[in-house]
């Protein structure tokens, strides 16, 4: 398993697919994937990797990690479209060259990033 999600380029590296694995982040059909388990066409893999859920259906069994456009031809992408950046607003930002925060500047950027205690 965490060698394919590493071969389609789902992941970064191959210990990231495997640790995704053993979080519990990685499910084929519905069951808990485990990152030595193998990969069969038809499989429904479900991958939350990045903040991101991913919803693939394998249609090519990869050992080796390929190029890009050969990646993709491995599975159907199924996943929910990602949300638009406008959506995410960026708390705390701060204009360019306004210096070091204040306490006051930074409790202010931590009450809004959710992070006051």
């Amino acid at each position: 398993m965490d060698a394919w999600i590493w071969a389609v380029r789902l992941v970064k590296t191959r210990s990231a697919g495997a640790a995704a694995c053993r979080a519990g982040h990685v499910r084929v059909n519905g069951e808990r994937a485990k990152p030595a388990q193998p990969v069969r066409v038809g499989d429904e893999v479900a991958l939350r990797h990045g903040g991101r859920d991913r919803l693939v259906k394998v249609s090519a069994v990869l050992r080796k990690r390929v190029g890009a456009p050969v990646a993709v031809t491995a599975y159907v992408d199924n996943s929910p479209p990602p949300p638009p950046r406008e959506a995410v607003a960026p708390a705390g930002v701060r204009d360019r060259g306004a210096g070091r925060p204040t306490k006051r500047d930074r409790r202010e950027m931590e009450r809004l990033r959710g992070l006051d205690g």
